[in-house]
């Protein structure tokens, strides 16, 4: 009878550890599942933050674009501004040189 009573508990510690095995299994898939659903959220995260980014950087490459052309603009206008000063000074240069001429005769 000791014998039989042995039996019975290793029979009840056998089904005692497939079901730990079975429990310690669906956890581990669990706790898989779970990694994966975050990776996957962490992967969604990393793929909308690189897609605001290079909106950002566009509409900032176009807001360069925008001022490279008034800057550029400015230079034009500066150019002939300085041109128109240039002429202007000369000008006045000759008509002073004619007033001294004149006023010298």
């Amino acid at each position: 009878m000791e014998q039989s009573g042995i039996q019975e508990i290793l029979n009840a510690l056998k089904l005692y550890s497939s079901q730990i095995d079975k429990k310690l299994d669906e956890m581990k898939t669990d706790l898989e599942n779970k990694i994966d659903n975050v990776k996957s959220d962490l992967k969604n995260v990393k793929t909308g933050l690189e897609n605001r980014m290079d909106e950002r950087f566009d509409q900032m490459d176009e807001r360069f674009d925008r001022l490279e052309s008034k800057l550029n603009g400015f230079r034009v206008e500066l150019t002939e501004t300085q041109e128109t000063v240039d002429y202007l000074s000369i000008k006045t240069a000759q008509h002073e040189k004619k007033l001294r001429n004149h006023a010298g005769q």
